[in-house]
């Protein structure tokens, strides 16, 4: 039984195509198919439905899925403690949501590049529950997230806690007469959110769901800016976490009502493997970069 073959399989399972399986490990079509036939023959047993689209496996496969999933972490780590005591290099994968892209990347892979310069660095941009699927896939080497204080997360995944912060509820400046209120008496101004998904959003419904009260919509839109700007013309309340409202261009333009009751937290948390080998110095550094930056925002 071969590694690769076990490698090929798993990429087929998460990717639900042959195709794209391909494109991941960087093979053509036939080399994944024959990886994953000859797998089957080693194990004697038919790990895929042949018959669906896309491909998915067999009640077997879906075990055996998830058994090489936990052979091919612990292969990963070995190689990482092998590693461990080189200088980074080879290519570092970051997770990183959109809402705090703007305030830490930049200065983040700067420093990552000038400081470790034989390191290539990956950046990919999703909500917390999506890089925390890819990194459990083995997608993602680290990512920063936000989620409120307490969070639990996955077996086998460290994390930690390296900012918080307030999220705040605004509206154009002067659309509410009252700048202290509760939920009920203003949920009716409608909100500019992100799409769903966005874990701030889900906090807001919840907290509304509680009170018997609807989420209303009024517009959806990725990027903080262009949510608070639409909101500083009047298209509604907003919810933004306070350190990227200090840096907004629209600001001014903007109140910050004090809702007596959401008054939300939620923490900038950074999260990898138990096992970095040599990427650990380089990881190390975005997370200081990234909690600098909100401190200093």
């Amino acid at each position: 039984m071969k590694i690769d073959d076990m490698d090929a399989f798993v990429a087929v399972i998460r990717c639900q195509s042959t195709k794209l399986a391909a494109d991941a490990l960087q093979l053509t079509q036939p080399a994944i198919t024959r990886r994953v036939q000859n797998f089957e023959e080693d194990l004697g047993a038919n790990l895929l439905d042949r018959n669906t689209k896309p491909l998915k496996p067999t009640p077997m496969g879906l075990r055996v899925y998830e058994q090489c999933k936990a052979i091919l972490r612990e292969i990963d780590s070995l190689r990482e403690l092998v590693a461990s005591d080189g200088s980074p290099s080879g290519s570092l994968r970051l997770g990183v949501p959109q809402t705090i892209s703007d305030v830490v990347l930049l200065d983040a892979l700067q420093q990552i590049r000038e400081t470790f310069p034989e390191l290539k660095t990956q950046v990919i941009n999703g909500w917390g529950s999506s890089l925390i699927t890819r990194m459990e896939n083995g997608e993602l080497d680290a990512a920063a997230v936000l989620f409120p204080a307490g969070k639990i997360f996955p077996e086998g995944i460290a994390s930690r806690s390296i900012g918080r912060m307030p999220l705040l509820v605004v509206a154009a400046k002067g659309a509410m007469r009252k700048r202290s209120c509760k939920l009920k008496d203003c949920y009716a101004q409608g909100w500019v959110l992100n799409p769903d998904g966005c874990g701030f959003r889900a906090g807001l419904q919840r907290a509304l769901s509680e009170q018997g009260l609807s989420l209303q919509i009024n517009l959806e839109t990725f990027g903080t800016e262009l949510q608070l700007g639409l909101v500083a013309s009047g298209m509604g309340l907003g919810l933004v976490p306070a350190p990227l409202l200090e840096r907004s261009g629209h600001r001014e333009q903007l109140d910050v009502i004090s809702v007596g009751d959401f008054k939300p937290m939620i923490d900038l948390w950074l999260l990898h493997p138990q096992y970095l080998g040599n990427l650990q110095d380089a990881v190390n550094l975005f997370s200081d970069v990234a909690a600098e930056r909100l401190r200093s925002t």
